[in-house]
């Protein structure tokens, strides 16, 4: 297939998934919210912004940290690059130059979550209810990926979505954990309120209950959260997954053997390196450089993928 196909594919499933984080972030702070105790509303919302990296967009349009401002800028802003609208929207213009070599269930889905999406204003979410509308989101994605394992034949198409999705899925559970161990520290706020928001907000926690029954501690979360290899969103996981979808990538058609492999064996080793983690290595105290390199890790991958699949001039130069 052709290396700007791939690349578009890949970044359908990089943005709906990004999308679908962007409202797992949002609930994980309306989770702390209501289970915590906080002086400054205006640190809470500036907390979140800098988890996405978007201080200096953000700071070129408004001058205070609001909830109204934040939401607005984060879920329907047109111009942030970032913004769930925007990464909605711009899955939506990647698929469509595919629609027929993809299933019409695919864009269906997608032009009818633009087409909600685009209608709403911020009043309309603080009216109703944050947590119903990023619910509301999360069950729209939910219905784009559950079409996608459905009609997908498991060819190139599919294993370079699902390449894009899982990458994003790793960055972002990391993205989250860096997000509230950092709340932590500067707030010196007792962890476990805020630990255990994230096991929410990512769906978790009943499936962290089947593991670790009544022995909640803020170890055991991480280790879930980064170790599991069983629940579907753990940073393990997410890069187990990775693997199998980049082996999954015929290569055959063009000589992408080298740089193929290459990423390959980048997932491959962070898998590893992962599945040889001690509790001990994950705890509140040290966990933060290992956070850091994962979070180099995914850059990296991106990187190789980038010269592996999508640019093969620069590769081949």
């Amino acid at each position: 297939m052709l290396n700007r196909n791939a690349e578009a594919l890949f970044w359908v499933g990089r943005y709906m998934e990004r999308a679908e984080n962007h409202a797992r972030l949002i609930d994980v702070h309306y989770h702390i919210q209501h289970d915590g105790d906080f002086d400054n509303e205006g640190n809470k919302w500036e907390r979140l912004i800098h988890a996405l990296g978007a201080r200096s967009d953000y700071m070129q349009q408004f001058d205070a940290f609001t909830e109204k401002d934040v939401l607005s800028f984060i879920t329907l802003d047109r111009g942030y690059a970032n913004s769930l609208f925007s990464c909605v929207s711009q899955a939506r213009g990647n698929l469509r130059t595919l629609r027929e070599k993809l299933p019409s269930e695919l864009w269906d889905m997608l032009n009818a979550f633009y087409l909600w999406l685009g209608e709403k204003q911020v009043d309309d979410i603080l009216n109703d209810s944050p947590h119903t509308f990023y619910k509301q989101i999360k069950d729209r994605a939910a219905m784009f990926y559950g079409a996608q394992q459905s009609v997908m034949l498991r060819e190139n198409e599919w294993h370079f979505m699902e390449s894009g999705r899982y990458l994003e899925r790793a960055e972002n559970t990391v993205r989250i954990l860096q997000s509230v161990i950092g709340a932590i520290r500067v707030e010196q706020a007792p962890p476990y309120p805020y630990l255990l928001a994230v096991l929410k907000s990512v769906s978790g926690y009943q499936a962290f209950r089947k593991y670790y029954a009544d022995a909640v501690s803020i170890a055991h979360i991480m280790e879930f959260l980064i170790g599991s290899a069983e629940f579907p969103r753990s940073v393990h996981f997410a890069f187990s997954h990775l693997e199998l979808h980049l082996e999954g990538i015929d290569r055959s058609e063009a000589n992408l053997n080298g740089p193929g492999e290459r990423a390959i064996r980048q997932a491959g080793k962070i898998k590893a390196d992962l599945a040889c983690l001690e509790r001990d290595d994950m705890r509140l105290s040290v966990v933060q450089p290992l956070l850091d390199s994962l979070m180099h890790s995914c850059t990296r991958i991106g990187g190789t993928m980038a010269a592996a699949f999508f640019h093969l001039e620069e590769a081949t130069a």
